[in-house]
């Protein structure tokens, strides 16, 4: 009995100062992933707002895409500290490692075409073919410019729709930009009956179109004949205006020329 009571002693002790020893050998790691933690959380928010204030500065550079960039960062620094916080606890980093890794690519395997929309989306952003405010038009949509995303793009139709596009279906094309430029050629067809005065009639249409103070002096306008039928001659009228009052510059002397042969008593075909 005196020896078994000896050697659980014996074991109980041994036990003791076996979990005494780990947890001291764990509470130092314990402490240090803390600490860790809280160092780099703080350190990725301090770094990503530093990222996003520099890349905010850059000219031509969207706000949008500083944030997506400021938070990669961010997310990235928070990624190696828990990889490091378990290295504290003796786990095999590199297994680790490869397994985000394959978990990455899988994940980006199934979000292909959203990965192409941020792509897009990062393009469009950086290079800027389209603005907040524009009005836009490619071979499939066609409107006012209302957000600029990562994923897609906010349009109005020119009829009031809503209209969400896929940033990739907007890189993907050419993008006609009606709004960019600041003047814009305007081209007006004309047609009159064969029988009227020719010359009259292209002088009326040039002192219509430069008594106009929206019309542009240079390039200067002119007026020539595009067709001649057996009943009707067709003038073409070219002007350039301020891209934005091209519509209104355009109906606005649609009016007076048509006023101005029916007073002349010319008419139109």
């Amino acid at each position: 009995m005196d020896s078994q009571a000896a050697n659980a002693l014996v074991a109980t002790r041994t036990a003791l100062s076996q979990i005494t020893a780990l947890a001291v050998q764990y509470s130092f790691s314990i402490l240090g992933a803390i600490i860790l933690v809280v160092l780099g959380w703080f350190l990725s928010r301090l770094i990503s707002r530093w990222a996003y204030e520099g890349i905010s500065k850059i000219h031509g550079i969207d706000i949008t895409l500083a944030q997506f960039f400021s938070n990669v960062i961010r997310y990235a620094l928070l990624m190696l500290v828990f990889v490091t916080v378990l290295g504290q606890f003796g786990v095999q980093t590199a297994s680790i490692v490869a397994a985000l890794g394959a978990a990455g690519l899988a994940i980006g395997l199934a979000l292909q075409g959203t990965l192409q929309n941020i792509a897009a989306g990062i393009m469009l952003l950086v290079l800027r073919p389209l603005r907040v405010g524009e009005y836009i038009e490619t071979s499939s949509v066609k409107g006012r410019v209302m957000d600029v995303g990562l994923f897609a793009t906010e349009l109005r139709t020119a009829d009031g729709l809503y209209l969400m596009a896929p940033n990739s279906s907007l890189w993907n094309t050419p993008i006609i930009n009606h709004s960019r430029m600041p003047d814009r050629r305007q081209t007006l067809t004309i047609a009159v009956a064969n029988d009227a005065d020719r010359a009259q009639v292209k002088a009326a249409l040039l002192e219509i179109i430069k008594g106009d103070s929206r019309v542009q002096a240079n390039p200067e306008p002119r007026v020539y004949t595009d067709d001649v039928t057996a009943d009707k001659v067709t003038f073409v009228v070219e002007y350039w205006a301020r891209t934005a009052e091209w519509s209104s510059t355009r109906h606005d002397l649609a009016d007076s020329i048509r006023d101005r042969l029916q007073t002349m008593g010319i008419a139109l075909k």
